[in-house]
């Protein structure tokens, strides 16, 4: 299903283009949450907004108390599906915003759910989320990060460059 659009070794150079100022308030709420277990509803509300400011009403929702437990849950779950599939029961959490948890916040690598790096690595338009696409494309990133000796973020980063760049 995936077939990234660039040869791997452009993946570096992509990377290091992307806006990555941008993400050094994130990357600080997400390095306490990693070494916590869990989010707040601030720091939950934060990552929420860097990736989707829409859905911020509905994710004010959510009390401090199921904020912490589901992310608590779903950073020491051990299983792909399930990590996303507790974060999704929370208000105002689809697939992408729940990716961006995982991304910055699990100890494991995870891609974020991004349409701009989706067709960077194959998919046309907006794809139908799902957890067989979800293992599919974490399974496929994980791979291009150990071939490519990067980290996730960096994949993340060139994907996301990739399509700002070429996409039309």
């Amino acid at each position: 299903m995936f077939r990234l659009r660039f040869a791997p070794s452009q993946l570096k150079a992509l990377a290091a283009r992307f806006p990555a100022l941008a993400d050094d308030p994130v990357l600080a709420i997400a390095g306490r949450a990693r070494a916590r277990g869990y989010l707040t509803k601030r720091e939950f509300m934060a990552l929420g907004d860097w990736k989707t400011p829409r859905s911020r009403p509905r994710r004010a929702g959510n009390t401090a108390a199921v904020v912490h437990e589901a992310t608590r849950l779903a950073l020491g779950a051990t299983s792909v599906e399930l990590k996303i599939g507790i974060l999704r029961t929370l208000e105002g959490v689809e697939w992408p915003t729940a990716s961006v948890i995982l991304h910055l916040c699990d100890r494991a690598p995870f891609p974020i759910l991004d349409v701009r790096a989706l067709w960077s690595a194959g998919l046309h338009g907006t794809p139908r989320y799902t957890t067989a696409l979800w293992v599919e494309y974490v399974t496929f990133t994980r791979g291009l990060a150990r071939r490519a000796r990067v980290s996730m973020r960096d994949v993340d980063r060139a994907l996301w460059q990739y399509s700002k760049e070429n996409q039309r």
